[in-house]
């Protein structure tokens, strides 16, 4: 099974307002270092129906926000995305259209495409997410090794990333169950799934089930 990891293999960015931050990249961790200033030319030109919500802080037409959700600028927010309670937005986020932002979920340095939903308790720090994907309850994505030292993307083949600071890459349509924890430096494929409760590291292929590290599926065809 192919660890797929460009830009191209994990995501169809169909936005305009993300695409010409994404598909500029070959490898979508690239684009970390580029998210605070390009959310800074965002509020200088802004997309269609997008407005200024506070100061730093852009969000598009329907977008529901909870009285108790903090968000810290410079912050991009699409269409139709809800917001709920204790929600925290630390920064550098950018989102797509009708995602769901849920309680206690903090989110920094992350872009999240269409229909992603981090609805309880998740952390998604330093991290693509890619459409409708889904974290469960407690997923976190950790981005920060303990020795400090730049992260390694292991796949096929080892890719020096240059990054102290790097979560996940989560393709489209990847299914993360409750309380797992996606190492530093961590690609799931397009539409894999990852049982509950699973420390995931390294490089998953496309169209998988992870049930363990030592228990990767290739998921069978619907009839």
């Amino acid at each position: 099974m192919l660890k797929l990891v460009k830009t191209k293999e994990l995501y169809e960015v169909r936005t305009p307002y993300l695409a010409e931050l994404l598909n500029a990249t070959e490898y979508p961790w690239q684009a970390l270092p580029s998210i605070k200033s390009y959310i800074k030319g965002l509020l200088e030109n802004p997309p269609a129906g997008f407005t200024l919500y506070a100061e730093g802080v852009l969000v598009g037409e329907g977008v529901s926000i909870a009285a108790t959700a903090t968000i810290l600028p410079p912050c991009v927010i699409g269409h139709r995305t809800e917001i709920r309670p204790g929600a925290y937005i630390r920064g550098n986020v950018i989102t797509g259209s009708d995602c769901v932002i849920g309680n206690s979920t903090e989110l920094k340095n992350c872009v999240l495409l269409e229909h992603v939903q981090v609805p309880h308790y998740n952390y998604v720090g330093d991290s693509v997410l890619g459409n409708n994907a889904h974290m469960g309850a407690g997923a976190i994505c950790s981005n920060f090794k303990a020795d400090g030292a730049n992260i390694v993307v292991r796949g096929d083949e080892n890719y020096e990333t240059g990054l102290r600071k790097f979560g996940a890459m989560l393709g489209d349509g990847a299914d993360i169950g409750c309380g797992c924890v996606l190492n530093p430096g961590t690609v799931i494929g397009k539409k894999t799934s990852v049982y509950p409760l699973t420390s995931v590291r390294g490089v998953i292929p496309a169209d998988c089930i992870v049930k363990a590290m030592d228990n990767v599926v290739k998921r069978r065809p619907k009839e």
